[in-house]
């Protein structure tokens, strides 16, 4: 049994169908982790879910800002644009289905066998593993309980930028919600800059990378995140990013979380370099 972790899909099924291929992706024993953001800009986005459900515990998925979009989008909570290319899977006859399949995913997933976590953006470095664990938990309890359509309507924003243990209410959950699905850069404090979405080259001063603040409480943990195609494949152990811009016409990145040694496999995704926006 392999474990694959790919890159976000983005609607893009004829690219995962062919990545999946190129590694040998066994359909009845290996296992497949997608780091977020299955919808969003692709061309296919009911292929995709339908893909992922039909796979059952055999995928694993964790949401992303455009996953989480969607739902708003599902509650009548934001209107979806042409270039979102959700309306697909709100006009669909089993639209419920693919609404209530994202609403049970978390925001990260953790293997203790693999010792490997999962999260579409990446970690908050001032928490240890059992603290990003147990926040976005929070969330899911929001997105899964009697009310998930208040938590939507409250979790879009950029404050607060700093986290506090005595956060409550939608603030607190608004800022977990944004570190696993927005975060990009954050400051020596820990606070979050949730506006930039360019490179390094550009972003503002005093701000860096997360994953470029040493974490103590992940110890020897390996994190796979998304998000960021901006700046491509992410390889700065125990940090692995896999947004290779697929649905910006680059490519879809997979790797295999079983081997010793980092091996991205890659296919192009030259067909949707003229998506719109």
């Amino acid at each position: 049994m392999a474990t694959w972790a790919v890159g976000d899909v983005q609607g893009c099924l004829d690219s995962l169908k062919i990545l999946l291929e190129k590694v040998g992706f066994d359909d009845q024993s290996d296992r497949l982790w997608l780091v977020g953001d299955l919808v969003g800009r692709g061309p296919d986005p009911c292929g995709v879910l339908d893909l992922v459900i039909s796979m059952e515990d055999r995928a694993v998925c964790v949401l992303g800002n455009h996953d989480l979009h969607l739902l708003a989008a599902s509650f009548g909570l934001r209107q979806v644009k042409p270039k979102d290319r959700l309306s697909p899977i709100l006009e669909h006859e089993r639209r419920s289905e693919y609404i209530n399949f994202l609403l049970n995913q978390s925001l990260i997933y953790y293997s203790p066998d693999l010792n490997c976590v999962m999260a579409h953006a990446g970690l908050y470095p001032w928490w240890s593993l059992s603290e990003n664990l147990s926040h976005a938990k929070e969330v899911s309890r929001a997105l899964t309980g009697p009310d998930p359509k208040s938590f939507l309507e409250n979790m879009y924003g950029d404050s607060p930028t700093l986290w506090d243990e005595a956060l409550c209410g939608w603030e607190r959950l608004r800022f977990i919600t944004n570190v696993f699905s927005r975060m990009r850069l954050c400051d020596e404090k820990g606070q979050l800059d949730l506006k930039h979405k360019g490179g390094l080259s550009d972003a503002p001063d005093g701000f860096s990378p997360w994953f470029d603040f040493t974490n103590p409480g992940l110890t020897d943990t390996r994190v796979v995140f998304g998000h960021w195609s901006t700046l491509g494949i992410v390889n700065k152990p125990p940090y692995l990013g896999l947004d290779s811009g697929c649905v910006w016409g680059r490519c879809l990145s997979a790797v295999h979380l079983e081997s010793e040694h980092v091996n991205i496999i890659s296919v192009p995704c030259d067909q949707h370099a003229k998506i719109d926006g």
